[in-house]
C-alpha cells in the first residue's frame, strides 16, 4: 500500500478542520451525525478535539458491497439517528467521491427539520464528482485512488490502520489471496 497521510498527518489535518468548526458553531450547541461505518475514527478523534457542547448519531449509508471499488445502490437507513429537529447539525463523512452519499443524506436529514446542517469530510476525492454540492469541511483533497485507513474500507478490511493508504493492484491481489479467494 502506498501511504497518504500519516497518523500526524492525519492529527494535524483533523485538527486543522476542528478548529473551523470550532470557530463556525462557537457556543452553540451542535448535534453530529456520523456517516456509519466509514466515519466512525473520524468522529471519535473530532468530537475530541471540539470543546462545544454536543450530542453524538450516527446515520447508516452504503454504496459499496463486497469486493468492489465502485459505487453501487446507495441505501441510507435513519433508524438510529438522534432527534434532530430544531437543532444545529454536522453531518459527518469519511470520503466526499462523486457526491451522492452526501446529497442523498443531507436530503433525508433535512426531512427531520434541523435548524441548520452543514457537513464535514475527512477526504475529498478529486476529479469524481458527479454533483453540484460541496462539503462545507474538508481535512484533506486527494487524487482519485481508492483508499483504506483511518476508518475506510476494502470489504471491511483496513478500517482499523492508523494511517492512509491507497489500495494498489498488487494490494488487491494479495487480499483475494489472504482471505482465501473469496470474491464476495
Amino acid at each position: 500500500m502506498k501511504t497518504l497521510f500519516s497518523r500526524e498527518q492525519l492529527h494535524e489535518g483533523v485538527s486543522a478542520m476542528a478548529d473551523k468548526i470550532a470557530g463556525c458553531y462557537e457556543d452553540q450547541h451542535l448535534t453530529i451525525v456520523g456517516v456509519l461505518t466509514g466515519s466512525l475514527v473520524l468522529v471519535a478523534d473530532l468530537i475530541r478535539l471540539l470543546d462545544l457542547p454536543m450530542r453524538v448519531g450516527v446515520i447508516a449509508a452504503s454504496s459499496y458491497r463486497g469486493a468492489t471499488t465502485t459505487r453501487g445502490e446507495l441505501s441510507v437507513n435513519d433508524e438510529l439517528m438522534l432527534d434532530i429537529r430544531g437543532r444545529d447539525v454536522l453531518l459527518v463523512d469519511d470520503i466526499f467521491d462523486t457526491g451522492h452519499t452526501l446529497v442523498k443524506v443531507m436530503e433525508k436529514m433535512r426531512e427531520y427539520e434541523p435548524t441548520s446542517l452543514r457537513s464535514a469530510v475527512l477526504l475529498r476525492k478529486h476529479g469524481r464528482q458527479e454533483v453540484v454540492a460541496e462539503p462545507d469541511f474538508v481535512a484533506f483533497n486527494i487524487p482519485d485512488e481508492f483508499v483504506v485507513g483511518y476508518g475506510l474500507d476494502y470489504e471491511d478490511m483496513y478500517r482499523n490502520l492508523p494511517f492512509l493508504a491507497a489500495l494498489e493492484e498488487a494490494d488487491l491481489v494479495e487480499h483475494a489471496r489472504v482471505v482465501g479467494g473469496k470474491n464476495t
